[in-house]
C-alpha cells in the first residue's frame, strides 16, 4: 500500500521512537483504489527532530515549521512529514491562530475535516477512528465532529466537500450539508485564488451536475454573476430547461478539462441581460455571447486566473453561437481563424449547448459531420495556415517580392486564394499569381490625393 520510497521514512523516524503514520488523502486515495497524489506523513517527532533525523540522506526543506513542517525529498518524491498537533482557535476563519504539538495521532486525526480525510496507515493496520472507511463504503462525505465547527474554523472545507462529492460521486451528508447551506456566506474569506483553485477540480468532477443544482445558493456566494439565472424561463421551442439547467447540463456534456468547464459554465450567464419577449410570446437573447463573455472576464479576473485560461474561455464562451457547417471552405476558414486545437474545443462546446436543449438530431448531425470533415481535411494535409503554404517569405523575395510589408501581404493574399479555392496549393500556381498581387498592394499602399502641390 505504501510505496518504498514512504515506507522508508516510517520506519526510520519509528525506529528512533516515533509513532509515525501516513495521513490524510493518500489513505483515503488508497483504499478507493487510487493512485494517490501525494503522500503526507503525520509523527510524534517535532520538525526539529525530523530535519535532523533525514538531512544527512534527503534534502528537508523547512515549509511550515510553525505548523511543525517539513517537506522531505525521498527519491525526489516531496513528503509532507507534520508533527502531530491540535489546532487552536481560527479567528480569521481559515487558518489557526496557534497549535500545539501533541504524541497523540488520534487527536491530530480529530481536527482534521471529514472522516474520510481522518485516517491514517502505519504499513501495519489502519487507523480509524472516525468511520472513514465505512463512510467510504457508503459513499459519503461527513465532518469530523459537528460541522457547524469545523466550517466556522475553515470556511475553505465547505468548497472541498462540494469538490470531494463532485470528484467522488459520494453524497454529502444530511448535517454536513446543511451546514454548508447555511455557512455559505463565509466563502468571503476565502482567498480568490483557493476559490479558483477549488472551482477547477469541482467543475471537473463527474458528479458535477448533482453538486451545481443541489448546491446552486452556495455557488451564488462565490459567482454571484450566476444567480439571475436561477429558474430564468426560456420560452422558446429551442429549449426544454430553464438557463441555469441548460447550463448545468451543458457543463456536464463537454470534456472534464477546466477551460472547457468554465467555458460552459459562462456560456449563457449574459442571457438575463439580453432577454426580451416577443408579441408572441417566444423569448430572444441577442446579444448574449458578447455579455457572457464579459462576465466570464470579469470573474475570471477577479479569481486571479492566469492569463491563457481566461483568453482561451472568454474566446470560446464569445464564439459559442456561430455557425459551423460540413461546409469544407468554411471549416478551412474556421481552422485558419482559430486553429485546430480550439476548433475541435467550439465544436465540443457546441455540441454540449445542443445537447442541453431541445432534441435537434438534425444540428448534432451537423456538427459531427463538420467534426469528421475537419479531420478529414487535417489528415490530408490541406492548407489552411501559413506554415502549409507551398511557397515561404524566402520564395517571393527570390522571385522579386520586396522585403518587408509587402513580402507579408503577398502571403496573406495568397493563403487566403488557397483557403477559397481560388489558387491550388502549388509553388508554381503561386508564384504565378504574385505579380497581380503585389500590383493589388501597391495600389493599396499608395498614399491618398491631397490636392496638395509643391
Amino acid at each position: 500500500m505504501i510505496p518504498s520510497y514512504v515506507s522508508c521514512l516510517i520506519q526510520k523516524l519509528s525506529d528512533a521512537g516515533y509513532r509515525t503514520a501516513a495521513v490524510g488523502g493518500c489513505v483515503r486515495d488508497s483504499l478507493l483504489k487510487r493512485e494517490p497524489h501525494d503522500w503526507d506523513l503525520a509523527t510524534a517527532a517535532p520538525w526539529q527532530t525530523v530535519k535532523a533525523l533525514f538531512s544527512d540522506s534527503f534534502p528537508v526543506i523547512e515549509t511550515g515549521t510553525q505548523h511543525g513542517t517539513v517537506t522531505v525529498l525521498s527519491e525526489g518524491h516531496p513528503i509532507e512529514v507534520t508533527t502531530f498537533r491540535i489546532d487552536g482557535s481560527y479567528s480569521d476563519g481559515r487558518h489557526p491562530d496557534y497549535v500545539h504539538f501533541t504524541d497523540d495521532l488520534e487527536q491530530d486525526l480529530s481536527r482534521r475535516d471529514f472522516t474520510i480525510n481522518a485516517m491514517a496507515f502505519d504499513g501495519g493496520h489502519l487507523i480509524d477512528p472516525f468511520g472513514g472507511r465505512d463512510d467510504l463504503s457508503l459513499r459519503i462525505i461527513r465532518c469530523v465532529g459537528d460541522p457547524k465547527m469545523r466550517f466556522q474554523e475553515d470556511a475553505l472545507r465547505m468548497l472541498r466537500a462540494l469538490r470531494f462529492s463532485s470528484s467522488l460521486g459520494f453524497t454529502i451528508e444530511e448535517q454536513t450539508a446543511s451546514a454548508i447551506h447555511k455557512q455559505a456566506a463565509a466563502l468571503s474569506l476565502i482567498s480568490a485564488q483557493r476559490i479558483f483553485s477549488e472551482l477547477q477540480k469541482l467543475l471537473c468532477g463527474s458528479n458535477v451536475k448533482e453538486v451545481l443544482l443541489g448546491f446552486s445558493d452556495v455557488f451564488a456566494y462565490i459567482l454571484p454573476e450566476l444567480t439571475p439565472l436561477f429558474g430564468l424561463p426560456q420560452n422558446t421551442p429551442h429549449h426544454r430547461y430553464d438557463v441555469w439547467e441548460h447550463t448545468v447540463q451543458t457543463v456536464a456534456n463537454v470534456p472534464p478539462c477546466p477551460h472547457m468547464r468554465f467555458a460552459a459554465l459562462f456560456h449563457d450567464m449574459g442571457k438575463a441581460a439580453c432577454r426580451s419577449t416577443d408579441a408572441n410570446g417566444i423569448d430572444h437573447f441577442f446579444g448574449h455571447a458578447k455579455k457572457s463573455a464579459e462576465y466570464a472576464h470579469q470573474i475570471l479576473f477577479r479569481l486571479k486566473s492566469d492569463r491563457k485560461a481566461l483568453d482561451t474561455i472568454c474566446a470560446l464562451v464569445r464564439r459559442h453561437d456561430i455557425p459551423i457547417d460540413p461546409d469544407e471552405r468554411l471549416i478551412l476558414r474556421r481552422l485558419r481563424q482559430f486553429g485546430p486545437a480550439f476548433f475541435f474545443d467550439l465544436l465540443a462546446l457546441k455540441r454540449a449547448d445542443c445537447l442541453a436543449q431541445a432534441a435537434h438530431p438534425k444540428r448534432l448531425f451537423l456538427l459531427q459531420s463538420a467534426e469528421k470533415t475537419a479531420k478529414r481535411l487535417l489528415s490530408s494535409n490541406a492548407c489552411f495556415s501559413l506554415k502549409s503554404l507551398a511557397v515561404h517569405g524566402d520564395d517571393l523575395i527570390a522571385a522579386g517580392i520586396p522585403e518587408g510589408k509587402a513580402v507579408g501581404y503577398c502571403l496573406k493574399s495568397l493563403l487566403n486564394a488557397v483557403v477559397e479555392g481560388i489558387l491550388p496549393n502549388e509553388k508554381t500556381a503561386l508564384l504565378d499569381a504574385l505579380p497581380q498581387i503585389l500590383k493589388e498592394y501597391q495600389n493599396t499602399a499608395r498614399p491618398p490625393y491631397t490636392g496638395n502641390s509643391c
